[in-house]
């Protein structure tokens, strides 16, 4: 079930780096992307970085709509995550050839990818000279929510069995989040 997250712990959703969807809507049109390359700049209030490449229909529709939704796919999305980095929404309604469910934003516009393991709605601070010369975002979180089944006192959790979040490699291969490890605490 999608949970509300404290916005102060929105970082730790991506601290692990994982493969990111993000979704964008304006006047009428939607897409989305995967993308590797987005990371937590800041804790409170919470902002990311996100590469999103000046020739992608979703980079027209964050410009246009000073918003975006940053949703994680799960190992249950592999394909779907594939698929959707894989060719243009330009001329093509991605969410009707893939079948993807989806639920509104409730603090920008854009559509949150129902099946994810976490979800962040996102305003743009514009900073065209960033995205001019490196393709690269800031954005401020204004929601988070985490798959609760996935959530557990403020970290991921991945019981067996259950899905993971993802990470690009290359081409379509992908990685699915590991098991944790406690480091221990060194003496002084």
């Amino acid at each position: 079930m999608r949970t509300p997250l404290d916005l102060p712990k929105a970082h730790r959703l991506l601290n692990h780096g994982p493969t990111t969807l993000v979704a964008a809507e304006h006047d009428g049109r939607r897409n989305v992307m995967a993308a590797a390359w987005v990371m937590p700049l800041d804790f409170d209030p919470p902002k990311f970085a996100a590469v999103i490449a000046a020739d992608t229909f979703t980079r027209k529709l964050v410009e246009a709509s000073g918003s975006c939704i940053l949703s994680l796919p799960t190992t249950a999305q592999v394909d779907l995550c594939y698929a959707v980095g894989t060719c243009s929404g330009a001329d093509t309604d991605k969410f009707a050839m893939h079948g993807i469910r989806y639920a509104p934003a409730s603090t920008v516009t854009g559509p949150l990818i129902e099946g994810c393991a976490a979800w962040l709605e996102c305003r743009v601070l514009p900073d065209p000279r960033l995205a001019a010369d490196h393709d690269l975002f800031v954005l401020q979180c204004t929601a988070a929510w985490v798959e609760d089944a996935l959530w557990h006192e403020g970290a991921w959790r991945f019981p067996p069995g259950a899905p993971r979040t993802l990470h690009h490699l290359k081409g379509g291969l992908f990685l699915a989040s590991g098991e944790p490890l406690q480091a221990r605490r060194p003496h002084s």
